[in-house]
C-alpha cells in the first residue's frame, strides 16, 4: 500500500485542527481584551460619580417619582402652551369593548329566556277558547244526523270530537234509564247514542266492522254492539260515552264530560253480529 494514502488525510486532519485553535483563540483574545489605563480611569470616575448620586437622592424622592410615574396624566398640554383640562374620549367614538359585547349578550339572552318562561307560564294558565274535543260540540239537527249516520252504513264518525254516532233504539230506552246515567238520557231518547272513539281496554282508536255492525277494536279484539255495549273480547267494560243534549232539535255532544262505559253484561239493546266479525270471534 502507498504510505501517502494514509499521510495525506492525516496531514490535512492536523491542519484543520491547528486552523481550528488559532481561530478560537483569536476571538477570544478579541472579547477579553485589556483596556487601557484612560479607560479604566475614566470608568472608575463615573462610578464615583453615580455613587454621590445615588447617595444624594433620598428614597423618599425615589418613591415620589415612582408615585407621579403610575399616575395617570389627567392634563395634556397643547400646542406646546398652556395646560388644557383632560377630555375623555367619546364612548360612541370608541364603540363597545369585548367585556362589555358579552355582559350585554349575557344579559339580552338571559332576558329572552325569562321572557319565554313567562309567556309559556301565561299560556298556560289563560283559559283556553272553546270549540273541539274537550268542549260541548254542536252535531246538527237530530234528523240530520240520522240521515248521516244512515249515509254511513250505521256509523257516523265525528274527528273533531273523536267519537262515534250511532242510532238508539227507543225499544230500549227503559232498560237504559236503569243503566246510563241522567246526562245521557237526552240523547238516547232522540234516538242517538255518542261513544268515545279510544278502547278502555288500552287506549286503541275502535273502527267500525262493516259486516257485524258491530265496534271491533283491532288492538286485542275488544267487540261492542253499536250502543258500545261490550259483546266479547279482554276489556273491562263497554265503550265510554259523552253527555247528550237536544235543543230546539239541535243535537249537543260535550266532550268535556266523558261517561264512563256500562259494564259487563249489559246489552240493552239486544244486538247480535248481523255478519261475519272482523277481527276474532264474538262471545256472547
Amino acid at each position: 500500500m502507498n504510505p501517502l494514502v494514509i499521510v495525506i488525510p492525516v496531514v490535512v486532519v492536523l491542519a484543520g485542527v491547528v486552523v481550528f485553535a488559532a481561530s478560537r483563540r483569536r476571538d477570544r483574545g478579541e472579547a477579553i481584551g485589556a483596556l487601557s489605563r484612560e479607560t479604566r480611569k475614566r470608568d472608575r470616575g463615573e462610578a464615583e460619580v453615580s455613587d454621590e448620586a445615588a447617595v444624594a437622592v433620598s428614597g423618599r424622592v425615589v418613591e415620589q417619582q415612582a408615585a407621579l410615574e403610575r399616575r395617570p396624566p389627567e392634563l395634556a398640554r397643547v400646542g406646546g402652551g398652556d395646560l388644557a383640562e383632560y377630555v375623555p374620549p367619546d364612548a360612541e367614538a370608541i364603540g363597545v369593548s369585548r367585556r362589555q359585547f358579552f355582559n350585554r349578550s349575557i344579559v339580552l339572552l338571559m332576558g329572552l329566556g325569562l321572557s319565554g318562561f313567562g309567556a309559556a307560564v301565561l299560556a298556560f294558565l289563560w283559559p283556553q277558547p272553546k270549540g273541539g274535543f274537550g268542549s260541548p260540540i254542536r252535531v246538527g239537527e237530530v234528523d240530520d244526523v240520522k240521515a248521516n249516520i244512515a249515509a254511513n252504513g250505521g256509523f257516523l264518525y265525528l274527528a273533531e270530537g273523536r267519537m262515534w254516532i250511532t242510532e238508539y233504539p227507543a225499544s230500549a230506552l227503559e232498560r237504559a234509564r236503569t243503566v246510563y246515567p241522567p246526562s245521557m238520557m237526552p240523547g238516547l231518547e232522540a234516538g242517538l247514542i255518542a261513544l268515545y272513539q279510544k278502547c278502555p281496554h288500552l287506549g286503541c282508536r275502535v273502527p267500525e266492522c262493516e259486516t257485524s255492525q258491530w265496534f271491533e277494536c283491532p288492538c286485542h279484539g275488544s267487540q261492542y254492539n253499536q250502543a258500545g255495549e261490550k259483546k266479547g273480547g279482554p276489556a273491562p267494560r263497554g265503550m265510554d260515552g259523552f253527555a247528550m243534549e237536544v235543543t230546539n232539535g239541535a243535537f249537543t255532544v260535550n266532550t268535556g264530560l266523558i261517561i264512563q262505559g256500562a259494564p259487563i253484561g249489559t246489552n240493552t239493546t239486544g244486538q247480535e253480529a248481523e255478519g261475519p266479525h272482523c277481527v276474532g270471534a264474538g262471545s256472547h
